[in-house]
């Protein structure tokens, strides 16, 4: 497999209009040459919500380029670069083949799969696209997050190793679907709630759908 770094970026909070309504949030994200990656967070990006952005265990957006043409193709509009807030663009990393766990090198950097993406509105507010949010859910082109074993930069034009991949193989797609479309499916529950690696945002959340077996 060959996996690509296309953008790279970063940004603050910043004041943004929705129906003519203002609101702040850390999506609007500028393509730099080099991020500085901290266990806590990358320097000069931020979110505005720390309550549900950010963290440890979410230190890093990623987002497949692929779905980009997807996503174009249905909303028949030009997306801008980063337009999903995220830090990496990337080819060749889709949900469905990204496991939670899995471990890469990028420059300097040693990144572990945690959690895929839980998205929200923001999303259509920033694109104008009201029904994104929605097809995102149906489909599962979330994107995921890093945390940060070894910190370091990462450049534009940095390669993307692929160091371990976990050998429970439960993908960022299965843990999506399973959540969103399939919450019956209990034996799965159980597996991915096996999962050490798995953020702790989204064990407690698949914890609530297993009590419900009781």
């Amino acid at each position: 497999m060959t996996y690509q770094l296309k953008w790279l970026s970063k940004g603050e909070p910043t004041t943004l209009s929705y129906k003519g309504k203002e609101f702040r949030s850390g999506i609007s994200k500028d393509q730099v040459d080099f991020i500085e990656v901290t266990r806590k967070g990358v320097y000069g990006d931020d979110v505005q919500n720390h309550e549900y952005h950010g963290g440890t265990e979410r230190v890093l957006c990623v987002y497949p380029f692929e779905h980009y043409t997807y996503w174009e193709n249905i909303y028949e509009s030009t997306l801008p670069k980063a337009a999903f807030g995220e830090n990496l663009t990337v080819t060749g990393m889709k949900e469905i083949d990204i496991c939670i766990g899995d471990i890469f090198q990028i420059g300097d950097t040693m990144l572990q799969v945690s959690q895929g993406r839980f998205p929200c509105s923001t999303i259509n507010k920033y694109t104008k696209i009201n029904t994104l949010l929605n097809n995102i859910v149906k489909y599962g082109y979330t994107g995921y997050f890093f945390r940060v074993l070894e910190e370091g930069i990462i450049r534009s034009d940095s390669k993307i190793k692929l160091v371990e991949k976990h050998y429970k193989g439960i993908s960022v797609a299965t843990i999506h679907h399973t959540y969103f479309h399939n919450r019956q499916d209990f034996s799965q529950i159980d597996e991915i709630l096996s999962l050490e690696e798995l953020s702790t945002e989204w064990i407690e959340r698949f914890e609530k759908l297993d009590r419900k077996q009781t």
